[in-house]
């Protein structure tokens, strides 16, 4: 799969509308692309699952347990940073 990076707000980001965004996804399966927003929106909020869960429209047992599945099978998530 090939990963969009899109750089945070503060740092000048790039917006892409969906329309650029999807043809880029092509390819790639539903579990890839949902497994990608995951860890990039732990990320973007400094490994805060609450606050990623909120942005995400999930629990936070939802999210804890998708980030169990990834690091069972050997992917790295983005840990909490104060």
């Amino acid at each position: 799969m090939t990963t969009v990076h899109v750089a945070a707000p503060e740092q000048g980001a790039q917006f892409l509308a969906p329309n650029e965004i999807v043809p880029l996804l092509i390819g790639a399966t539903v579990g890839e692309v949902e497994r990608e927003l995951v860890l990039q929106t732990l990320a973007r909020c400094d490994g805060n699952r609450t606050r990623a869960s909120r942005v995400l429209g999930l629990s936070v047992r939802t999210l804890r347990n998708k980030i169990r599945l990834y690091a069972a099978s050997g992917i790295e998530v983005p840990a909490y940073h104060d």
